[in-house]
């Protein structure tokens, strides 16, 4: 999130070592919690597709608030590569998501 907020996309050792320098700050200011809500709220989902809600109204016609547990995942599953996954196409990964929230009890 850190990287994305303050430095886009590019890559370079100069951007690695601020963001290494800038990320425990941003945790102990902001929290995990709130790190992760901004991230998700900015992320890009899919092609032109930026944030929670959108990406939700984008594959499942509904509000952020109405998706169920298998949505949820199968979205989580497409985020490392949101431009080439498609949610429909998740059952493995979303499978293996699904059971990292029932042992984390959720």
């Amino acid at each position: 999130m850190v990287k994305n907020l303050f430095f886009g996309t590019g890559r370079s050792i100069l951007r690695k070592g601020a963001e290494f320098t800038l990320v425990p700050v941003a945790e102990l200011v902001l929290g995990k919690q709130r790190i992760l809500e901004l991230y998700l709220n900015v992320v890009e989902w899919g092609p032109g597709v930026y944030g929670a809600e959108s990406a939700c109204r984008y594959y499942y016609r509904i509000s952020a608030r109405n998706i169920d547990r298998e949505q949820s995942a199968r979205l989580a599953a497409i985020l490392p590569l949101p431009l080439k996954r498609r949610p429909d196409h998740m059952n493995h990964y979303s499978g293996l998501i699904l059971e990292r929230m029932r042992q984390m009890g959720w």
